[in-house]
This record gives C-alpha cells, structure tokens and sequence, in this order.
C-alpha cells in the first residue's frame, strides 16, 4: 500500500473534482465515481484494500442497499461517508450496522484528510501484523532451529506496535505526546515503588504506550464527538480495553504489556472498567498507570478544559488515594517533589510545537 487507491463516489462533479485535487496533492491515486453502482459494475477492476468516499448528503433507502453491495462485493473495502453536521445521527447509524467505517464533513479537508489517513494507517499496519503474525506462528514450531531469527521477528512485532500506537495518537493532536508522556511516568513509578529488572520496566513502559491501541476500532465520529456520548457510544467507548487486549494478545503476550492495556481503566475501589477488579486484584502495572494517566490529563490542555498545574495534580492524586488510586502507588508520587514530574514531562513533549502547526494546516478552511 505505497500508494492508496481513494475512490470518490459524489454525483457532484465539482464537489467531486475538488476533493480529488486536494487528495491528488496529498501523494493519493484517485478515482472519481458518479455513484456506488459504478463501483459495484467495476467488479474485478476495483483495487482492495481500497478507501471510498461516499457523498451521503441525501441518504435513502436505495443508496443504504447499494452500501450494502458494496460491503458484501468488497469486503476489505473502507468507506467513508460524507454527511453534514446536522445528520450525523444518521451516520452513527451507518457505523453501527457497519456499513461506514469513518463520517467527514463536506468540504472540510482536515475531515477528509483525518477520516482517509487513519484508515489507510490502519490497513496497513492491520495487514503487516498479519502477516508477521503468521510468520511467527511457524517461528514457534520451529524454535530449536530459528531462535535468532524469531528475535529478529519480535523486534519488528514491537516497532510495529509502537508505530500504531503513534498513528493512534495522530487521530487526535490534542492529545498527541499523551502515550509517550504516561509511559515515562510509569516507568518512574515503576522504580520508586521498587521495581528493578530493566525487562520489566520496558514492558510497563510498552504497556503504557500502547495503553489505548483498542481505540482503533472505535469511529472518529465518537471518540472526537464534541459533544456528550450517548449511553450507547459510551458503551462502546469502554470497550476499547479489551479490543486492545484482543488485538495484542497473539502478537506480544507479555504479562505486563496485557495488564496494562486490559485493566487501565480499573479503580482501587472496584468502580472502574471492564472488570470491576478492587485493590491488588488489579495488576501493580495497571494500578501505577492509573496514577500516571491521571497526572498528564489534569495537565494537559483539552478541547473542553485548559490544563491545570502540577500542584493541583498533585493535590488531585491525593485526594484519591484508597479510593481511585493505590495508596502504595499515590506514595511512591509523592516521594519526590513535583519538579521532577514536571522534568519529565517537559523532556517528553519537546515536538509538540511542530504537531500545533499540523494540526493548522489540517484544518485550514478550503479556498
């Protein structure tokens, strides 16, 4: 996939035309379409995996059915449809049923651009997993034999995984540079709490850094939905820890890595998800990342609150020792003094000013 084919289907020539030349300048191999059933008659010719962008600004039950040829003719086909804002409830509607993968907004290009890379992204990175997958299946039958080459193996399995947890936080640029953040955080935790095997503090920090991988299922739609989740998108939101813990657990079935990624979420006081799991029930490396989750998200900035100082992190932490946190863990925070979670955080998100400026340019208005 050096160079994805999009397929725009809009009987909008001009709206058409537009979007293929901002995407044709993005390095793109472009079609345009008229309508889903040029795609259907093109049969054998259309290339897969493949990206279609679907204008659904008048969605009726013919073109529903026709997205429903689509998905049974080209299974590994994604779609993308265009809606306006004011219909987004018939796009989540679409997602759910499993029709569309991603919703953009006409004539938004930083929409567009987000909706088609995160899939392009993910249909890469899903395909190289599976392949090295299957490589490493046969690896292990043959484990006497090809020792060195299966930690050859391993190595690409764990600068995949790291790739897709930064393509993850690319989703999203307010919160880029929050894995990296959180996974330094844990690692120091991990030493103040007494941890010392160099092998084990790697596996917290990769843990940490893939912490939220489940999130690649969820649609951009809901995880970037300015407004409140429904009950039923939040459902779907907490589901995320064991999608992650699914899609890891046949490539790099590390106790702590698992941990981290299927119980971050787990309170000390059993209130948490997906489990429910009280005090040392859940994982050490589970309960660390929740102290350290909670420091980089009360400061950093978010799109619905500014971020807050280290002292009232700090003061935050406190107040949730023995309820939402470990009182081992809250104690190992505060054995040093602020300034060195500060240290690194700063040390951590030195690139963030050059991500400030993509993000400008994703969502600078069309001419």
């Amino acid at each position: 996939m050096d160079r994805a084919t999009i397929y725009l289907i809009d009987e909008d020539g001009k709206r058409n035309d537009r979007a293929a030349h901002f995407l044709a300048g993005l390095a793109f191999d472009v079609k345009t379409l008229g309508n889903l059933l040029e795609l259907i008659s093109r049969g054998s010719a259309v290339e897969e995996p493949g990206v279609s962008v679907v204008s659904l600004l008048d969605l009726t039950a013919d073109r529903t059915d026709h997205l429903r040829r689509v998905k049974k003719a080209f299974p590994e086909m994604s779609m993308i449809g265009i809606f306006r804002p004011e219909d987004y409830d018939a796009g989540i509607t679409l997602l759910r049923n499993g029709l569309i993968e991603q919703i953009a907004v006409p004539d938004n290009w930083g929409s567009l651009y987000s909706a088609v890379n995160a899939e392009i992204i993910k249909k890469k990175l899903c395909h190289e997993n599976a392949a090295y997958g299957q490589h490493l299946k046969r690896l292990r039958l043959e484990r006497s034999k090809n020792s060195r080459k299966a930690l050859e193996l391993e190595e690409i399995y764990t600068a995949t995984l790291e790739n897709l947890m930064a393509a993850m936080d690319l989703r999203d640029v307010e919160t880029f540079g929050h894995s990296i953040t959180v996974a330094k955080y844990c690692q120091a935790l991990a030493q103040l709490v007494g941890i010392r095997d160099p092998a084990e503090l790697d596996n917290i920090r990769k843990g940490a850094l893939l912490h939220d991988i489940g999130k690649i299922a969820i649609p951009d739609a809901i995880l970037k939905k300015p407004t409140l989740l429904s009950a039923a998108e939040w459902q779907k939101i907490k589901l995320h820890p064991v999608l992650g813990y699914g899609l890891i657990k046949e490539i790099k079935m590390v106790k702590e890595v698992g941990n981290v990624i299927l119980y971050h979420h787990e309170r000390y006081d059993g209130s948490g998800y997906p489990k429910g799991l009280k005090k040392e029930a859940i994982p050490l490396e589970a309960r660390m990342f929740a102290v350290a989750d909670a420091l980089d998200a009360i400061t950093s900035h978010r799109p619905y609150r500014k971020e807050r100082d280290f002292k009232t992190a700090g003061k935050e932490i406190r107040a949730g020792r023995g309820s939402q946190f470990d009182p081992v863990v809250v104690d190992a925070f505060c054995s040093v003094g602020l300034e060195q979670w500060q240290k690194i955080r700063y040390e951590t998100t030195k690139i963030m000013p050059a991500m400030e400026t993509y993000s400008k340019l994703l969502n600078k208005s069309p001419e």
